[in-house]
């Protein structure tokens, strides 16, 4: 369930600094919650899938300890940014 080249450098494109920012925490939240969508879309349909499942909550995991340093670093950023990707505090 990778994402594609270019929905990669459309994302960095839009939350990083340039496109080459690839490392940036705001990014990095940007394509897991992309892959998380994906994976949540593909989950309703194939509820049976055990290594998805898996996998969803790592990502999870991941995007909140992210979301944790955002918040300790910059507040204001991580407000924007869960607003922009409409993610539930």
């Amino acid at each position: 369930m990778a994402l594609s080249k270019e929905e990669t450098a459309s994302l960095v494109k839009k939350f990083g600094a340039n496109e080459k920012d690839t490392g940036n925490a705001r990014v990095q939240i940007a394509i897991l919650s992309k892959r998380i969508k994906d994976l949540t879309e593909h989950l309703k349909k194939n509820g049976q899938d055990s290594a998805a499942r898996r996998s969803l909550f790592i990502l999870v995991g991941k995007r909140r300890g992210l979301l944790d340093y955002l918040a300790k670093n910059d507040s204001e950023a991580y407000a924007k940014l869960i607003g922009e990707l409409g993610i539930r505090k």
